[in-house]
């Protein structure tokens, strides 16, 4: 069974939010607030007829308009207009449209708003498991890189100590044929300069 929506307001950096759910905890996870907001005093249950009336027809959905003004919450919404000019500000004080009575929201209408606000979520919800699938495959395609990165490192290890093992092995072998060739050499030039000195006798 459906349960009864309320409007929600809030107010998170250049955009004031607002939406149809069945809770705060809904509006705070529609927000994707960190905290409770509505315990912080920054949000709040609102019967503002205009944003009701908004917000019930687009149950689910957050809706915006620039931080701190009085316009029309919609789903998509420009930035505010940080002029700080005074006469503009009287000029867009005067270019306000008058607000309208809000039509009043038939029983009807509420149950197919939470109806609808039940289908949103349910979007929303199949949207998040989407993305956490796509961010899980990501996670298990960089742990396959990292493992035959870490397995090829291993590997190149392994060989540059099997090659600089062989080569050590080389090096002492021509070290020891070196010292040899000097004993040999020694031996040889000590017999060749007897021999010639014994030659100019």
């Amino acid at each position: 069974m459906s349960r009864k929506l309320k409007t929600y307001q809030t107010s998170l950096g250049f955009y004031d939010l607002a939406i149809a759910a069945p809770s705060m905890k809904a509006a705070l996870e529609a927000w994707g607030a960190g905290s409770n907001l509505f315990h912080q005093g920054v949000a709040k249950e609102t019967e503002d007829p205009d944003v009701v009336a908004a917000t019930m027809a687009k149950p689910g959905v957050v809706l915006k308009r620039p931080a701190g003004s009085s316009g029309r919450f919609a789903e998509q919404a420009g930035m505010p207009d940080l002029d700080d000019d005074s006469s503009g500000a009287k000029r867009r004080r005067r270019l306000e449209p008058k607000r309208k009575a809000a039509p009043e929201i038939s029983a009807e209408d509420k149950r197919k708003a939470a109806v609808e606000f039940e289908r949103e979520q349910k979007r929303r919800e199949a949207e998040r498991r989407r993305q956490e699938a796509a961010r899980e495959k990501e996670r298990a395609r960089r742990e396959e890189l990292i493992v035959k990165a870490q397995a090829a490192l291993e590997a190149g290890q392994r060989q540059y100590e099997e090659r600089r093992e062989a080569l050590d092995a080389e090096r002492f072998d021509l070290e020891k044929r070196i010292e040899a060739e000097e004993t040999r050499w020694e031996s040889e030039r000590r017999k060749l300069n007897e021999t010639l000195r014994q030659s100019r006798d």
